[in-house]
């Protein structure tokens, strides 16, 4: 029986049910640490790759199924991390990067473009940047006595699209001449785990707000099923069955699945008519 979450309950990888119950709703935390780093170095020792151009917002969400992007991956200590860029975006930066044309490059058509080797280096570059800096944050806020390791250049590889129950970071960014752009960061399992074990609330100072942001649980859903009743009765019983029998059942605490895993139990209770699920406990 399919039932209505509310609004707190926020949709995770429907692959790894295992991560459910973690404190995802405090993943915009995370996000506003690691914007903070992002934009440090944009203006920092990342300024040649993107001067011109700043930081909007970063916000967890599921990585896109566009087969348009292309994926590149590196397999680090802490996990794989894939990044990947929309093609006018790179194409833009490289203008810029290597045209010579500064922020009076326009924006170029991704169609139209060949792929060249330089555009390919610049996405390497790109990438090793991100995952440097995804990594430093998670070893920031897992307390490491030693940090990792710089990203190496032979270290980024081409990778297949992530799930779409993958978790991936969005990251949208704006030029002076207000053109946008977005790329994804998108952790692997193992490394969304423990960025999810690096959670707690916030007790000291709040941060400074950045502006109107929808809520996280407005925007990541999962559908549950509850499992009311199961019967085990022989095939002979079965094909015996007509119009009318009665099954005899006793209707105790209901199971609510995932994806056929079994996460929670509930009690059974009616309300004005309806059959509710309610007084949730975590699956044994």
């Amino acid at each position: 029986m399919p039932i209505a979450t509310p609004d707190t309950t926020v949709q995770h990888q429907v692959l790894d049910p295992s991560l459910l119950g973690r404190p995802v709703h405090l993943l915009p935390q995370f996000a506003t640490r690691l914007q903070d780093d992002l934009e440090a170095a944009m203006q920092g020792y990342a300024r040649r790759y993107w001067a011109g151009w700043r930081l909007d917002h970063v916000e967890f969400g599921r990585a896109p199924q566009d087969h348009s992007l292309r994926w590149m991956a590196v397999l680090g200590a802490l996990g794989t991390v894939a990044v990947t860029f929309e093609r006018g975006l790179l194409l833009t930066l490289l203008e810029r990067r290597y045209g010579g044309r500064g922020a009076g490059a326009t924006q170029r058509d991704p169609q139209t473009e060949r792929v060249t080797a330089t555009e390919e280096r610049l996405g390497v570059v790109l990438t090793q940047q991100m995952v440097d800096l995804l990594y430093a944050r998670v070893a920031a806020s897992v307390a490491m006595d030693v940090a990792p390791r710089p990203v190496q250049a032979s270290a980024v590889v081409a990778a297949a699209m992530p799930g779409e129950s993958n978790w991936a970071m969005r990251v949208h960014v704006r030029d002076n001449n207000d053109n946008t752009g977005q790329f994804w960061i998108a952790p692997d399992q193992q490394l969304m785990a423990t960025i999810l074990g690096t959670l707690r609330p916030e007790t000291g100072r709040q941060a400074a707000a950045r502006g109107p942001a929808e809520p996280l649980a407005t925007k990541l859903q999962v559908k549950l099923d509850g499992r009311l009743v199961s019967k085990e009765i022989t095939l002979g019983a079965l094909f015996d069955l007509r119009v009318g029998d009665v099954i005899p059942v006793n209707v105790g605490r209901a199971d609510v699945l995932l994806d056929e895993a079994r996460l929670f139990t509930a009690a059974v209770a009616e309300h004005k008519g309806k059959l509710c699920l309610t007084s949730f406990e975590d699956a044994e």
